[in-house]
Parts: structure tokens; C-alpha cells; sequence
């Protein structure tokens, strides 16, 4: 695209700069309409007028973490500050006359108008403004002999660059841009000899992406909130997201579920002992399906991954099979495979009864043997999605708890007396490659810890996506010296566990395959024929490092060609087809990097935007779409095929790469959206059925006034309430409450702690009373309660005598999900403290650490997940971490204890042996039903079925 002109530099023969010139220099001609805010923001700094002596140089980068790392490496000649983050953006309202969509004049080809990011309105409280920040920066860069622009190597990094540029009025002779994906000293001063101008392509491609992001955001929004309610949002990326949970829950709801069953055999070579398999292996096992009685409940998962319960045929229902049996050594399960020359299938228990009936007097003998080794090979290492997808599977980490932590790792880490050290590479990339001194280091590190066995004669390379950014590299660590044994002392819980998977991912990456050896025998029975597969680790290759997810072993006899083999029993086993999983965390990134939806850096914020609007829900770590997003998503579909189209947003994410690449202009990519979406939006606009305050046949218990239903954003639901809420002269606040909830609003309540009436309120959580005396500055009665089951008074929140330590204002007690504790009424210090036994506060422990990023005690506070170490300076420092390992014994009493911890299982005589290893069981429960278990699990898995003695004992100990 042809660079737009920005504002003029103080030398005329300075050559152009970048994009959206025009916005700059309009805004400052520009009178803002009646309809704009009226507070302005000007998008730049006005010129210092600096004249002094020049001396040192001046390194810009995103985060104080970030300068902190870089400043160690460099000399007394350098100086690094922090921009925290962006700059500057778009406006968030204030249309202004010649605008159709806030902070774009698209008549005007394309201007972007600028403004100074107001922190008061992104959440920023309690820090300095854009404009401080701004200031400190045009002071540090007026005396500096050149000027650095580090933001991080992609394109919002060279947006953030450019915008500091713009803001600072940086002139150009003076003012590089610099870009390294590992924070060391090497790479740094590598960039500063590599110093280029900002890429006006890359600047490009980042604001056609935030253009086009308002263009549908905006319009989209207002839509749905003139249509379904205030407080709704939809957007280029995160409505497919929403989609495809949407589409996905659909298939689910339409899945017809259809029977099959196995037949598995349990064979032996001849010379092998009777086995005495009682019940273990039964001949028939019912899968049970949900609607079913719920006489059984005690689910087992099959070999193939299926929930089911197995019961036998002729046994009692509380005789079920508790989980698959596995058979000793000697013995081996063959599923059969072929049934007279075709593959087998049955679809009812009558056609499985034929099936058994003619195998009943078949000889089983082995027909062939098929044995190769096959080649396990290493996984790539980490892109930023299949960091993500990993850190949910193997971590449990949310996606954007996962970046927050590879931040920090990133941006380097308090070591002590090696100050402030970067662990990682940068962690947004779509690249596997890596560099060739890595590829030096981690060749080098294989042979020296695992020995030449595990190192491949060449190295390993790695295909990367299409629209990869190949000068980016994998997420690797940065010095395979620090391990994260070393570095664990220096690290919280998370940063840690995500460290080392980083770090194993790369030495994986990089071994030889694993070998594993491969067994097929196929068994002849009559007109039958039964495969068994076994499978043997030969060669540990990159296992040893990344463990192979729940692969095991499955060891087959020595058997030859032709051998008959035992046959030691039949069982059919009743299965239903599994609809589609629902989306989890990993899944839904794994689906949208296939899809080419959003880039690496956008993944976690689209899942937390999804999910905070109240389009999806998280349950189980499952995304289930809700009631809202249903709908939301099929008024978009119907109205906007085009936006809400994966092929249309992947192909988008293709053309902002050939803006980077300088092959498209900015322009062209706007006009080829705006036009028909323009045309969508007004058709919408008339046609969309309006969703809110709709009636539903029922009077007010209140005023008899029609209620109707409503979507509260607040409250991310739908519900009921009064047609009358906004009426001027008789207004009523009825809402009706949701089904098992106590009718508040028809209830006369008196506080129990002042005695005035009590109102009821209504937050995310649902109702509850609050007192009519409560003042907003805090003067009045805070005492928040719900009514208990029998009507009774429940109270959550209080005021008290008691002192804040902090700030000696009065102390609330509150109730939460971890117990009782107390809160400071003052706004300002919002001091948490823990109730103890007695009721009255406890002061905190004293862990004897401070906090590295103020400097005040750390302390130990608790949640109801257990406790954690928290600044004692909150909230004006909100540094929080997990326990040290070192304080995890002292403060073990303040975890929340395991169910399993605090049950206690009748005493009975267990007198049986385990039927795969021979030890003593021991008796064990699970989702309410009782079983024996091998006491050496988890080694061995063995279980059996309670006897008839053992179901009288726990009859007689549970009376």
C-alpha cells in the first residue's frame, strides 16, 4: 500500500513515514461535533521545545519487566523505559460529523483518527496515565542521541513502535527501530547493529486488522443492543467463535445415537493354567444410557474411550463389572474382527445371540502373525496455539492464563543475585524454526544428558503453517543450562509448570523417534476371524522426555502360525455411537488456528470474550453454548452470512498477510468489506426482529402491570421482570426469581443489624436483600443477606468494630466461599483479612519474604482453592503468587481438604487377593458404590467385585 503523509517533521527532507498520517495532523485542525465527548484527548504531545546537549541512547520498549532485563545487559550509554503497552488507539465514542463509524472517516480514504489511550476508561486505576508516561518519555528522548523502538517483533509491536513515534513527534534521523525474540544480551546487541526504519507494510497490516475489527464491532453492537439489549457485543473474530461453539452444540443436540456391539474372547496357548474367571468376564455387559433408571451409576470407561457401565446378564445389578478386566500374564483379549469374510457388525442383542451361539463350540487357532516396528516421532516444538492446547490438557491452564505466565517468562524474572533474566523466547510466533545456535545448544545438551542413543544423526525440522512469520522462532527456552530444577526456587507454581513444558517440548523436539514393536495375530474361529494387537516400548527415543500421553503396553504370549489356543470365555458388550465432543479450551484453539481465525496472539482474548458476554459457558472445561449465544448467533447468521463465515475471516487473515508483504493496498482490503456490509446493516437494521421486553402472559404480583422478558448483560441471563421498570411516574422493580429461588420482592425483611426494611437487589449471582440505610460512600448499614430454605435470615456481609490495620477505618465481615473473613470499608485500602475460630480478625502470617516489586512483606492470604502469597501493599502493588514449596508444609492446614482425605470407609475384613498381581485388596469407593482395589495401585489397576460376606459386613457397619 502507498504510505498516507502524517504530520510534517521539523526537516522538510526527512522522507515519509507510515500510515494514517492524516488522522494526526486532521485531529488537531478537527472541532469535535455536538455528539463527540467532551473531553478530547490529543492524539500527540505538543513539541518540548528542548534545546540542550544530547548524550546516551534511549531504548523504548512495552513493559518495565521487559527494560529491567534489557538494561542489565547494556552499559552506563543506555537508558530503557517502558511505554506499558499501547499508546494510542481509536476512540471509544464521540462520533464525529464526517465518521460513520467512530474514529474512521471513510469518505476520506480511510483516516484513522488517533487519540491518547485514557487509562481511567481501560480499567488502568491506580496507575500513571498514558499522558505521564508520554511525558517522561518525549523528556528521556529529547536528550538522547538516538532513539530505540524494542516493541515486541510482530505486527502490533510495529504499531505500538509507530504510535510512540507519532505521539512523541520522534524525528526520524534520530529514531530506529529494533527487534530481537529473545531477551539476551547477544540478541540485543545484535538488533541495535541490525537498527532499521519502521516497516510501514507491518504497520499497515495491524491497522487495516484494527479498522476492520471496529467496522463490524461497532455497527454489530449497537445492533444487537438496540435489538436484544444494552451490554451485548459482537465482533469480526469472536462472533465465528461463537459460531462454531453454537454449531457444534447442535450437532450435539441432533445426534441420533445408534447401537453396536463386540464380541471379545479370551484366549490362552494350551499349555496355559485354567484361569478362574468367575464374573470378571461376563457374558453379556449392557451399556447404560441415560435414560435409563438410575438403579446404576456407577460408570467405567471402555477401551475405546465410551462412558458405559457393564453388568452382567445374570448377576444383580449391584454386582456390575467396575472398569475393564485385564487379563493376567499368559492370557490375551482378541476382539473379533471378520465374520465370514466381511466385517463384522451387529446392531441388536438378538443378532449377537446368533453370533454367540455359532461360536459357542468353534477351536480358535492362529492363522497369522504380523510383526514391524513402527517409528514414534518427535512432536515440533511449541507455536504459540500448541502451547496453549498443551498447557489446557496437561496443565489445566486457561488460555489466557497460559500467556500471562509465558509473559512473564518472557519479559525475564527476579533471579536473585543475577538480577532480572529472560527464560523464554517470544511466546506469540506461528513458527517451528529454530535458530541454528539453539539447534547447536540443544544437540549438545541431548548428548550430554541422555547419552548419543537419544540424539538423531541430523537434525530435526519442522513444517510451519502457511501464514507462519518464518523470521519469528519456536517458543523455546532461551539457555538449556537453566533448567527448571535450578530456576524453580525463583519461580511461582504456574510459571514454573509452564517453564518446564516449554523446556521439554524443546529437548522432545529434537531426540529420535521412539521404537515401538507392533504385534497382529489374527485368530480363526469357525467361520470367524478375532484380532488381537499388542504393542512393546523397544526405544524410549523422545518419551523419555515428553511422556506419551495414556499409551500403554499391551503384551501379547509367544505364539506361533497355526497353534491352537483356549478359548477361557465369550463377552458381547453393548455400545451406543458418542455424539461429537464439545469444544474445550485446546480443541476450540486447535479448531480455529485450523480454520485461520485470529492470529496467535488473539486466541486467549477471544475465548475470555466469549465466554465473559455470556455466549458460551465453561463447565466441566467444556464450552457449552448458551440460551444467548443461540440466539445472538442465528440473528447474525440469518443477517450477516458474509461476516459470520469462516472462509470470509481466514481469507481476510490472508489479505492482511499481503498488506505485510506489501502486495495489497490498505485501502483495497477495506473497500472489498464495506460496501456489502453496508447494504447487510441497513437491511438489518429494518428487517432483525426485536428480541427484548417481549411478554409472557403473566400480571406483577407487585402493580399487575404485564411482565416481560429481558436479557441483563449485568447479569449475563435472561429474566423476568416488571413491563413498568422504566415508568416515570409509577415505576416498579419487580423481578421474578429464578426456579428455587425465594420470591424476595413479596418478602418483609428488617435488617438484622440496624432494623431498617430491606430491598431487594439483583447482581451476576442473582437476588439478594441489602439494607436501605446503605450509603455509597460507605456511612451507612452494609448488611447484605438471602433468605435461607424455611425463611430464615441469612447474613453474607456486616458491619462490625473492628479496626483495619492498614488504614483503621471500620472492618465488614463477610461470608465467602472459603469461609468467614473481614474486609475494609474504605474503597481506597480494600484490606482483606481472615476471620478466625473466635470470630474476630487474624493477622496475618508473616512469611519472611518481600515482594520484588515494591519492596513490602509478603503475606499469606487464603482463597477457597487454599492460600497464596499476596503483597502486603495492596492494592497499590498487586504482585500475587503461589505458595514456595519451602512454605507448603507450614501451611498445609489451610488447604482445603480432598473428600477422599475426610471419608472415612467402614471397617470390614477384607480377606481376598488381587486376580492380576496376587497382593492384598483393600476396599475402595467410588461415585457412591463400593469395590475392592489392589493395594499397590496405582502400579496395578486390579479390581474385583464385593463378595456376599463383604456386602453383609458393610450392610451391618452401615447400620
Amino acid at each position: 500500500m502507498a504510505p498516507r503523509k502524517k504530520a510534517e517533521p521539523k526537516k522538510k527532507t526527512a522522507p515519509p513515514k507510515k500510515p494514517a498520517a492524516k488522522a494526526t495532523k486532521a485531529v488537531a485542525k478537527k472541532t469535535p461535533s455536538k455528539t463527540a465527548v467532551a473531553k478530547v484527548t490529543p492524539s500527540r504531545l505538543e513539541p518540548s521545545g528542548y534545546q540542550g546537549a544530547r548524550s546516551g541512547n534511549l531504548i523504548i520498549v512495552e513493559s518495565p519487566s521487559k527494560a529491567k532485563t534489557i538494561e542489565k545487559y547494556l552499559g552506563s550509554g543506555y537508558r530503557v523505559r517502558a511505554s506499558y503497552g499501547h499508546v494510542r488507539d481509536l476512540p471509544i465514542s464521540g462520533k464525529l460529523r464526517n465518521e460513520e463509524v467512530v474514529g474512521i472517516d471513510i469518505n476520506s480514504n480511510w483516516e484513522l483518527r488517533y487519540q491518547v489511550i485514557d487509562r481511567s476508561d481501560t480499567g488502568g486505576k491506580g496507575r500513571r496515565s498514558t499522558q505521564d508516561i508520554l511525558q517522561e518519555l518525549q523528556r528521556e528522548s529529547d536528550r538522547a542521541e538516538h532513539i530505540y523502538l524494542a516493541t515486541d517483533p510482530d505486527r502490533e509491536g510495529e504499531s505500538i513502535a509507530w504510535h510512540i513515534e507519532e505521539a512523541l513527534g520522534l524525528d526520524p534521523e534520530r529514531t530506529k527501530r529494533i527487534t530481537f525474540n529473545e531477551i539476551t544480551k547477544k540478541a540485543v546487541l545484535k538488533a541495535l547493529q541490525d537498527a532499521r526504519a519502521i516497516d510501514d507494510n507491518l504497520v499497515a497490516a495491524q491497522e487495516a486488522r484494527r479498522a476492520l475489527d471496529r467496522l463490524v464491532g461497532y455497527p454489530l453492537s449497537n445492533l444487537l443492543g438496540k435489538k436484544v439489549s444494552r451490554g451485548l457485543s459482537a465482533g469480526r473474530v469472536q462472533s465465528v467463535a461463537v459460531r462454531m461453539v453454537v454449531e457444534r452444540e447442535r450437532e450435539i443436540e441432533a445426534f441420533q445415537s445408534e447401537e453396536y456391539w463386540k464380541i471379545l474372547a479370551l484366549l490362552s496357548p494350551m499349555e496355559a493354567a485354567k484361569l478362574q474367571i468367575g464374573n470378571q468376564f461376563p457374558l453379556k455387559v449392557y451399556a447404560k444410557k441415560k435414560q435409563e433408571s438410575d438403579d446404576v451409576d456407577e460408570d467405567s470407561e471402555s477401551e475405546d474411550g465410551e462412558k458405559s457401565t457393564a453388568i452382567s446378564k445374570n448377576e444383580p445389578v449391584k454386582e456390575q463389572r467396575k472398569g475393564a478386566f485385564h487379563p493376567p500374564e499368559g492370557y490375551f483379549i482378541a476382539e473379533l474382527h471378520q465374520w465370514d469374510g466381511a466385517s463384522f457388525k451387529a446392531a441388536s442383542e438378538s443378532e449377537i445371540d446368533q453370533y454367540l451361539s455359532a461360536l459357542d463350540n468353534a477351536n480358535f487357532k492362529i492363522a497369522t502373525i504380523e510383526q514391524k516396528d513402527r517409528n514414534d516421532h518427535a512432536p515440533p516444538p511449541f507455536t504459540t496455539s500448541t502451547l496453549q492446547q498443551q498447557a489446557s490438557t496437561r496443565l489445566r491452564f486457561s488460555a489466557v492464563r497460559t500467556m500471562l505466565n509465558a509473559q512473564r517468562l518472557y519479559e525475564g524474572v527476579n533471579m536473585g543475585s543475577s538480577g532480572q533474566v529472560a527464560l523464554i523466547t517470544y511466546m506469540r510466533t506461528d513458527s517451528t524454526r529454530i535458530s541454528e545456535d539453539a539447534m547447536k545448544m540443544v544437540r549438545e545438551h541431548i548428548e550430554a544428558v541422555h547419552g548419543p542413543a537419544y540424539l538423531p544423526a541430523k537434525p530435526n525440522y519442522y513444517k510451519s503453517g502457511k501464514s507462519a512469520q518464518e523470521a519469528h522462532e519456536a517458543i523455546r527456552p532461551i539457555d538449556l543450562a537453566m533448567t527448571p530444577e535450578r530456576v524453580q526456587a525463583y519461580l511461582d507454581g504456574d510459571q514454573f509448570k509452564l517453564y518446564k513444558l516449554i523446556y521439554d517440548r524443546f529437548v522432545a523436539s529434537q531426540m529420535s523417534a521412539a521404537i515401538v514393536a507392533v504385534t497382529t495375530i489374527d485368530i480363526q474361529a469357525g467361520q470367524a476371524i478375532f484380532r488381537a494387537k499388542g504393542q512393546i516400548e523397544k526405544f524410549a527415543g523422545y518419551r523419555k522426555v515428553w511422556p506419551a500421553g495414556r499409551q500403554e503396553d499391551v503384551t501379547l504370549p509367544p505364539v506361533v502360525a497355526r497353534q491352537d489356543l483356549l478359548r477361557h470365555g465369550l463377552s458381547a458388550t453393548q455400545h451406543f455411537t458418542q455424539p461429537p465432543s464439545r469444544y474445550n479450551e485446546a480443541s476450540l484453539v486447535k479448531m480455529l488456528e485450523k480454520e485461520g481465525i485470529g492470529r496467535p496472539s488473539t486466541y486467549a482474548t477471544i475465548i475470555s470474550n466469549i465466554t465473559k458476554k455470556g455466549y458460551v459457558e465453561l463447565q466441566d472445561r467444556r464450552f457449552f453454548a448458551t440460551e444467548l449465544g443461540k440466539m445472538v448467533n442465528d440473528l447474525l447468521v440469518a443477517h450477516f452470512p458474509q461476516v459470520l463465515n469462516l472462509k470470509f475471516t481466514s481469507h481476510f487473515e490472508e489479505e492482511l498477510d499481503q498488506v505485510a508483504d506489501g502486495k495489497m493496498k490498505f485501502e483495497a482490503v477495506l473497500d472489498e468489506f464495506w460496501k456489502p456490509f453496508k447494504s447487510a446493516l441497513a437491511a438489518a437494521d429494518s428487517n432483525m426482529p426485536v428480541q427484548k421486553g417481549q411478554e409472557t402472559g403473566e400480571p406483577c404480583p407487585k402493580c399487575s402491570r404485564p411482565l416481560v422478558r429481558m436479557y441483563s448483560s449485568k447479569r449475563k441471563g435472561y429474566f423476568v421482570g416488571c413491563s413498568a421498570w422504566k415508568d416515570k411516574e409509577n415505576p416498579c422493580d419487580y423481578i421474578k426469581p429464578q426456579e428455587g429461588q425465594a420470591d424476595l420482592a413479596l418478602v418483609e425483611v428488617h435488617c438484622p443489624t440496624c432494623g431498617q426494611p430491606m430491598k431487594q437487589r439483583s447482581s451476576r449471582w442473582g437476588t439478594f436483600l441489602s439494607c436501605t440505610g446503605y450509603q455509597a460512600d460507605g456511612s451507612g448499614c452494609n448488611t447484605i443477606a438471602n433468605l435461607g430454605p424455611n425463611g430464615e435470615i441469612v447474613v453474607t456481609c456486616k458491619p462490625t468494630d473492628e479496626e483495619c490495620p492498614a488504614c483503621h477505618a471500620k472492618l465488614l465481615w463477610r461470608q465467602g466461599k472459603a469461609g468467614p473473613y473481614f474486609t475494609c470499608r474504605n474503597k481506597e485500602c480494600n484490606n482483606t483479612i481472615e476471620a478466625g475460630p473466635d470470630g474476630k480478625p487474624v493477622p496475618p502470617i508473616d512469611t519472611g519474604m518481600n515482594c520484588e516489586k515494591c519492596g513490602s512483606k509478603m503475606i499469606v492470604k487464603k482463597s477457597w482453592r487454599g492460600p497464596f502469597l499476596s503483597c502486603s501493599g495492596y492494592p497499590k502493588c498487586r504482585n500475587a503468587k503461589s505458595v514456595p514449596a519451602e512454605l507448603k508444609e507450614k501451611l498445609k492446614h489451610l488447604y482445603p481438604k480432598k473428600e477422599k482425605e475426610t471419608e472415612q470407609l467402614p471397617e470390614v475384613e477384607v480377606k481376598q487377593t488381587c486376580p492380576e498381581c496376587g497382593s492384598a485388596m483393600k476396599l475402595r469407593k467410588a461415585r457412591g458404590n463400593y469395590f475392592l482395589g489392589c493395594t499397590k495401585y496405582p502400579k496395578c489397576k486390579g479390581t474385583s467385585q464385593l463378595t456376599a460376606d463383604l456386602e453383609e459386613q458393610l450392610q451391618q457397619a452401615e447400620a
